[in-house]
């Protein structure tokens, strides 16, 4: 059953799409010749210590199940990520669009019981434990080069 499934209704999808883009236009001005200093001097390797950072203050509000901190420390994470992104596109490496598509397909593909869905019984938890190692598996195989003979 996929009555646990919630999408976000239209309006609050439109928001959410919104608010994205406005936070990717703030870390593209950030990064300008008009930009912050701070924000212009990151690198990938710099970032690495306030993902870190951002992602344990986060974990600290889940752990007190604080909304409002979770709020905070799920934005500031975003942030991070935003800017490493950019980063990443400056350099010709990958883009947030590029992540968000991966990300999208992934999980699409490694939930076939809900996108794929065919009206079965909603598989146990070890079901779905053992078809996620399976699909990451090959997953694993389909990237790995083949071998040389």
């Amino acid at each position: 059953m996929n009555s646990a499934v919630q999408n976000p209704t239209e309006p609050e999808a439109a928001q959410s799409v919104k608010l994205f883009q406005q936070l990717e236009g703030i870390v593209q001005t950030l990064r300008s010749e008009r930009g912050c200093p701070w924000d212009q001097r990151q690198t990938t390797a710099s970032l690495k210590k306030y993902l870190l950072e951002e992602a344990a203050e986060l974990a600290e509000a889940i752990d007190r199940d604080d909304g409002r901190h979770i709020a905070e420390e799920a934005g500031d994470l975003y942030f991070v990520l935003a800017l490493l992104l950019r980063i990443c596109e400056e350099q010709g490496r990958c883009s947030s669009a590029a992540a968000l598509s991966s990300i999208c397909k992934k999980m699409r593909r490694r939930h076939p019981h809900v996108f794929a869905a065919d009206g079965r019984p909603m598989p146990s938890d070890e079901q779905l434990r053992e078809q996620w190692e399976r699909i990451k598996a090959e997953e694993r195989a389909a990237a790995a080069p083949a071998a040389m003979v």
